[in-house]
């Protein structure tokens, strides 16, 4: 018997390589999930064309293009009501999600982070700017952690982290692209175990 994948939903504002790990990951079958729609907060990321090349549906999703921010949210909890989307992760996505989303899928939003939570988290805290403050403080190691989606940004239970040196010539760039390789090991990965139930949570 063939068992029933779960339905995942990729949320993304630039390049997209995060979002082709999982897409190459599901397609060898080592994710519980396959990726049945990609959104995206600007209509030139890469990251579209990635989804489209994969047969993935894609939709562009600019709040400030509806008459209010409630609009906004309504229409995108619909879309993924119409989906059937089981879950969704965040890969590379700059903007807040609404609080009604996280509500919506508790413990079934994900987001995967360039370096240390909480120290180096929140509000403009991402991508280079991460990297450049790790060098700066002079820490000895970064690497991604994975974190369930909660109101506040990089705040949600850290589910995964991997430790990467941080090497004594190291640029931000350098730091980057050796983390972004980590990244895309673990992130699938902790998809794909918290799909199967593999995390445990007090209230369960």
């Amino acid at each position: 018997m063939t068992e029933t994948k779960a339905r995942l939903a990729v949320f993304i504002s630039g390049g997209g390589t995060g979002l082709q790990s999982i897409i190459d990951t599901s397609k060898r079958g080592e994710l519980a999930a396959d990726v049945v729609w990609v959104v995206s907060s600007s209509s030139t990321a890469f990251g579209l064309e990635r989804a489209a090349k994969a047969g993935i549906e894609t939709f562009v999703f600019r709040a400030k293009k509806y008459l209010s921010p409630e609009e906004a949210t309504q229409d995108i909890l619909r879309k993924l009501s119409e989906r059937r989307i089981d879950y969704i992760a965040l890969a590379g996505y700059l903007k807040l999600l609404p609080a009604e989303i996280v509500r919506a899928y508790p413990r079934r939003i994900l987001n995967i982070h360039p370096g240390p939570l909480p120290e180096y988290g929140g509000p403009g805290m991402y991508g280079h700017f991460v990297h450049e403050a790790v060098l700066a403080a002079r820490e000895k190691e970064s690497g991604p952690t994975v974190h369930l989606v909660d109101e506040i940004y990089d705040h949600g239970r850290i589910l995964e982290h991997v430790k990467v040196p941080v090497l004594e010539n190291d640029t931000p760039e350098t730091l980057a692209a050796r983390v972004l390789v980590e990244e895309h090991r673990l992130y699938p990965r902790v998809i794909d175990n918290l799909i199967k139930g593999k995390y445990e949570f007090d209230d369960d």
